[in-house]
């Protein structure tokens, strides 16, 4: 059995726990309608980004070390995955009240990932040419120059449009990881270009993912994200690098693709922003004003009621967490 398969069992984990974490971070920094890199200076500077990150950084070397023997077919789908992972702990940790219709999602995209899991056969990768590098860098400026109009979009379309933005990203990252992870030394892994191409596609799928967040919900940024990302990977992986499909099970694999993909962008209906909420506003009565002592100056926070979206965290909503963002 390939060890990959418990690299992307824990790289599932990993991705879940990341969502949840920089979804709090991103909704309490100030909102950014320009293509400003600052922004991932100014999220790391609340502490539970900076978990995210962490969580982030070590799902992408558990994908790596999988994506040396997995097709890519399966690692970016199995990234979506992490949403289940974000409910789970959403509904222990916080006691989020799921509705039946996401529940069913939810299964939908376990029994996706688990068809994938079945088709997919481990095959080192081969190598991508020159001309695929080129191809790389040229789609590194083609999504950097559509984020600078998507930025300009709010609200849910423009968590949606930049959401997909960074998982084209990511895509292209994971297409050079791919190859890259079958690298015989770690001079060979260090003075490949393809390194290089990772991290860039990385850092600007973040900013981009950043700023996705900023205008919906992270149900929205994270299942346009995994959307976009999934399909152009499975293609090139199949096409160039070499991935497999067990003898007979091609069906299977299809359907397990259509169904995982299906199921993550059916959750993108219950988005809603974050920042524009028509909750009402909680003002105290005149009895509960002591007496002699001025009202206070801020306004007063308000309470949302009701039920609260997979993933959509207003802050104001879990002081305990806000407080440990260190702002």
């Amino acid at each position: 059995m390939s060890s990959g398969w418990w690299f992307l069992a824990a790289m599932i984990v990993a991705y879940g726990v990341a969502n949840l974490l920089q979804s709090i971070a991103a909704s309490r920094t100030k909102m950014h309608h320009t293509l400003d890199p600052g922004l991932l200076v100014r999220l790391l500077g609340h502490r539970i980004y900076l978990y995210g990150i962490g969580c982030q950084v070590l799902g992408f070397f558990l994908a790596l070390v999988a994506r040396r023997d997995l097709p890519l077919f399966l690692v970016q789908a199995s990234v979506a995955a992490g949403l289940g992972v974000t409910a789970v702990l959403g509904v222990v940790v916080l006691k989020w009240q799921l509705p039946r219709s996401e529940i069913l999602l939810l299964a939908a995209l376990v029994l996706g990932i688990g068809g994938l899991v079945l088709a997919a056969e481990p095959a080192p990768s081969r190598p991508l040419g020159l001309l695929g590098k080129i191809s790389l860098v040229l789609a590194l400026l083609i999504i950097a120059g559509a984020g600078f109009f998507a930025v300009r979009i709010k609200g849910a379309p423009g968590s949606v449009a930049l959401g997909a933005l960074s998982g084209l990203g990511f895509a292209c990252a994971a297409v050079a990881a791919r190859p890259l992870a079958s690298s015989h030394s770690v001079f060979e892994f260090v003075s490949s270009p393809l390194l290089y191409l990772v991290i860039a596609h990385s850092l600007s799928a973040q900013l981009l993912l950043g700023l996705a967040m900023q205008r919906g919900s992270t149900n929205a940024a994270v299942a346009a994200m995994d959307a976009a990302g999934a399909v152009p990977a499975a293609v090139v992986g199949l096409l160039l690098l070499g991935d497999r499909i067990r003898p007979g099970l091609t069906w299977l694999a299809a359907l397990g693709f259509l169904v995982t993909l299906g199921s993550v962008i059916a959750l993108t209906r219950y988005a809603e922003p974050q920042a524009e909420s028509s909750a009402p506003v909680d003002v105290p009565a005149p009895s509960d004003v002591v007496p002699h002592r001025p009202a206070p100056a801020r306004p007063v926070r308000p309470v949302v009621n009701g039920h609260t979206p997979l993933m959509d965290l207003p802050t104001r909503e879990y002081p305990a967490l806000s407080e440990s963002s260190g702002r």
